[in-house]
């Protein structure tokens, strides 16, 4: 390959001095799409802006949805509880009261009287019936029906176990 070769380069000063014909006029912009006029911020036209609204619209709404719905749950949630403890106070509160009760003996002495009708020593005890308790049959109302098997109450349960 042969050498070309180098022309020296002129100094600034002449290169600058060179007459105006000599210069090449400036290349004409390439035409564009739209006019100087239009294209708004970014250059960008009013359906392109539209759309990139919609994006980043969509996009923050995206954005929210889960930690709205993940708050709303918690807040129903703490509500659920709130009303939930709510309800153990007052259970608490009512088995406080009761077992209270339970402490003092005239209390245990009228519960056994009343539910599992207890008499003292020499007290001769009364059924009160209602009105509308002369049709109503007590034996059938009993826990069991039936009359009780002959035979200790370990053979009973025995039974009851293995005949289901």
């Amino acid at each position: 390959m042969a050498e070309r070769a180098r022309r020296p380069r002129r100094p600034r000063e002449e290169r600058e001095a060179r007459p105006a014909r000599a210069r090449k006029p400036p290349r004409p912009k390439a035409p564009s799409r739209r006019s100087e006029g239009t294209g708004g911020a970014f250059g960008m036209t009013g359906t392109r802006r539209a759309a990139m609204f919609a994006m980043v619209l969509c996009a923050l709404a995206l954005s929210i949805a889960v930690p709205l719905r993940t708050y709303l749950s918690q807040r129903d949630e703490l509500r659920d509880v709130g009303a939930e403890q709510q309800k153990l106070r007052e259970t608490v509160a009512a088995l406080e009261k009761r077992k209270s009760e339970l402490q003092d003996p005239a209390y245990v002495e009228i519960e056994a009287r009343k539910r599992l009708h207890w008499v003292r020593p020499g007290e001769t005890p009364y059924i009160v019936q209602l009105p509308g308790d002369e049709g109503r049959n007590t034996e059938t109302e009993r826990p069991s029906g039936k009359q009780a098997a002959e035979g200790s109450w370990y053979e009973e349960l025995w039974e009851s176990v293995t005949h289901k």
